[in-house]
């Protein structure tokens, strides 16, 4: 029993020590502002439609720059300015109250027959949300070479983890996220066009996210990528029907984590490792935070797989 504790603390350590190590090597902007005054969310109806949202939520966005550069907050108060895009943001939810919550809409989601849901991973909060932002304008100007009938969500509708902590080492966080996500695709096909397809495209510790997701017929893919694993031993092992993908750059630093599971603590098995049962995809030569760059090879292949172009490189077993 002593040996079996002194090995959990072991391992426990030499996971930190990892995401220490990385972090120290691919800088990330996780400050953790202090809790900064906003309003609460605005309130729908279940059947409220988008456009209700949107105008209701940018009145929301508007009030908490106001709060924030009251309250000496200039910094959180132009970052929130950012957001509201002069007046055209298409926000179907929006939280300005710490760290902060948003689900953004790119593209014209009532008559989009695809439609990508973003999943990001740590230390994604308001106050580093202009770097998700920018991967989702990259794809949605992707998806319309490819299909002007398309759409991109950003959701941001879980508090994610610091990148340096014991929580993003375990699962807790993303059982909370994947109990908000699951309802809201359930919501996001009644808004959407009849037929539509859903893809979600989840990134790091997103991808443990959408793993512990309970999907419905409406999700046709799932695409897993810079992941540190899911806690699954194989795509068997996921809640979803849903075809699942998995992707790695060849300089990301995740690839350094130790894939092992202990008393709750890492996450198994590889997603990319032929063993998980993942199709692949080619992820390209990019980093950590570069799978949704403009013209890159990923973005290409994430793309494609919202598309429904991609080809095949392995079968899930999903």
């Amino acid at each position: 029993m002593a040996g079996a504790r002194a090995r959990g603390g072991r391992l426990r350590r030499a996971l930190l020590a990892s995401l220490v190590a990385a972090a120290m090597v691919v800088p990330v902007s996780a400050a953790a502002s202090a809790e900064a005054p906003a309003p609460a969310p605005a309130a729908f109806a279940e059947a409220a439609p988008p456009e209700e949202r949107y105008a209701a939520n940018r009145d929301n966005l508007a009030e908490a720059v106001r709060m924030a550069q009251a309250a000496g907050r200039p910094g959180r108060a132009g970052r929130l300015r950012d957001m509201a895009a002069g007046g055209t943001a298409q926000f179907l939810a929006f939280d300005g109250r710490g760290r902060g919550r948003a689900v953004e809409v790119f593209g014209e989601l009532e008559t989009a027959e695809r439609i990508a849901v973003l999943v990001p991973g740590s230390d994604t909060t308001l106050d580093t949300y202009e770097r998700f932002r920018s991967g989702a304008i990259a794809l949605q100007q992707r998806l319309q070479a490819g299909n002007p009938r398309s759409a991109v969500v950003a959701w941001l509708g879980y508090d994610t983890p610091g990148t340096v902590s014991t929580t993003v080492l375990t699962a807790g966080r993303a059982d909370e996220a994947a109990a908000e996500l699951a309802p809201f695709l359930e919501r996001l096909r009644d808004m959407a066009a009849p037929g539509s397809r859903l893809s979600l495209l989840c990134h790091s510790y997103g991808s443990v996210v959408c793993a512990r997701t309970r999907t419905g017929p409406a999700v046709g893919d799932m695409a897993l990528y810079g992941s540190p694993g899911t806690g699954a031993g194989s795509v068997r092992e996921l809640a979803t029907g849903a075809r699942v993908w998995a992707g790695r750059g060849d300089a990301d630093w995740i690839s350094g984590v130790p894939h092992v599971r202990l008393g709750g603590v890492g996450f198994g098995t590889d997603p990319v490792d032929p063993a998980f049962g993942a199709r692949s995809f080619a992820a390209g030569g990019g980093g950590h935070s570069d799978y949704l760059k403009a013209g890159s090879g990923s973005l290409d292949a994430l793309a494609a797989i919202v598309l429904g172009t991609a080809p095949s490189q392995g079968a899930s077993h999903a």
